[in-house]
């Protein structure tokens, strides 16, 4: 079952085009990679389907589940089990760690009517998806992302999509800034979520990355190549270890 699909999308920032007529489906329970140079719009894609200002889709279509993402706002998107986990995670000074979690939990509840967790409930369910990437109470109680470092700032997004547990992630350069051994410890975390939870629905993944290595780690289904705006080849895993040798010359070339 197709969960995620893109047809012929074209997305525009500043009235110049980025994405020129992207196609891109993802079945339910499969993960899939993009790869591509510095340009291709890897980052444009992530941010017009999760709905940031300033990026005007001209054409296409793009649905989650059946949920019409292009009409839906940023919140409905959301709602509708969408996550971006950002290449450069925002500070925001004055509201804790913690306490963003809280009100992002009780809100996507209070979208599919269900009843607000309590405190001491997502305090539990938080320190126990906290635990497993060794992030401290300290840590929870800390401005958002303010002080962070940038392994700390994945880290915490990582919490963030275990908490939330979304229906499809997106994972916009999520090794930035990671050394070895917490690019392992968010891997782990990644892969633990493509596991449907107690008999409930496959959730899908679109990994986008510049770099094998992520991939050694979190194993994609199919391996996508963006130039110039477009898909220009896909494949198996091993089609990311080619454009680890050979770069991506002949991409742009054909594109």
């Amino acid at each position: 079952m197709t969960l995620f699909d893109v047809q012929n999308l074209h997305v525009a920032v500043g009235g110049t085009e980025i994405i020129k007529g992207l196609t891109l489906s993802v079945p339910a329970g499969e993960t899939h990679a993009i790869m591509g140079p510095n340009g291709s719009g890897k980052s444009t894609l992530a941010y017009a389907l999760a709905g940031r200002d300033g990026y005007a889709v001209t054409q296409g279509s793009a649905t989650l589940d059946g949920l019409n993402l292009l009409e839906a706002s940023p919140e409905q998107r959301a709602g509708g089990g969408l996550f971006l986990s950002f290449q450069y995670p925002v500070e925001i000074p004055g509201l804790s760690a913690i306490a963003f979690l809280k009100a992002s939990l009780n809100s996507l509840r209070a979208q599919h009517s269900e009843v607000a967790l309590s405190a001491p409930e997502i305090l539990k369910l938080i320190r126990a998806r906290a635990d497993a990437l060794k992030i401290s109470d300290e840590m929870l109680k800390r401005p958002l992302n303010v002080g962070f470092s940038g392994g700390e700032k994945k880290r915490f997004e990582a919490l963030q999509m275990a908490v939330l547990a979304p229906r499809f992630a997106i994972l916009d350069e999520t090794d930035s800034g990671l050394d070895i051994d917490a690019l392992k410890i968010v891997s782990e975390s990644v892969n633990a979520l493509r596991k449907p939870e107690n008999g409930g629905a496959e959730r899908g993944m679109l990994v986008i990355t510049h770099y094998q290595r992520l991939l050694d780690y979190i194993k994609p289904d199919r391996v996508h190549v963006l130039a110039q705006g477009r898909i220009a080849a896909s494949g198996g895993p091993e089609l990311a270890l080619e454009l680890e040798r050979e770069g991506y010359d002949k991409y742009l070339r054909a594109a």
